[in-house]
């Protein structure tokens, strides 16, 4: 089985499981009609994609309904953004840095975005903390030096 860091999604791709963890299941008829109308792709290029998506194990039949199959998502949204964001920062040189710069160079990243990544990173940090020796290990892949 193909681990879910593994799968890579297309722009497509990704629209169509938006559709699916929005729903949560559904037919290829019900994911088309999900998508957005003004852009949305024919039945049949659905199908398509959504037939991709379970060869690649993105997605799987759960069931049928007279002639229609049901899917779901078996990648969750978190590992598919994660992967993207890998393959990001990938361009960037692997570096955060570069891509944040990038952003503020281009008015996508803007000071009051930073303050708020800066008070998660807070509160994450708090929590990290706040974790009992064992479970920071955990958490940590174990490693402890």
């Amino acid at each position: 089985m193909v681990k879910e860091k593994q799968i890579r999604l297309t722009r497509l791709e990704l629209e169509v499981m938006g559709a699916v963890w929005a729903l949560g299941s559904g037919s290829v008829r019900e994911i088309q009609e999900h998508l957005p109308e003004q852009k949305r792709p024919a039945y049949t290029t659905v199908q398509t994609i959504i037939y991709r998506l379970e060869e690649k194990g993105a997605v799987r039949r759960v069931k049928k309904i007279g002639n229609a199959h049901i899917f779901e998502a078996v990648v969750t949204r978190k590992a598919a953004h994660s992967r993207l964001l890998d393959e990001l920062l990938h361009v960037f040189g692997g570096s955060p840095r570069s891509l944040m710069a990038q952003l503020v160079e281009t008015g996508q990243l803007t000071l009051q975005d930073i303050r708020d990544l800066e008070s998660t990173l807070g509160q994450l940090e708090a929590n990290k903390s706040a974790l009992p020796p064992s479970r920071k290990n955990k958490r940590s892949g174990g490693n402890t030096k």
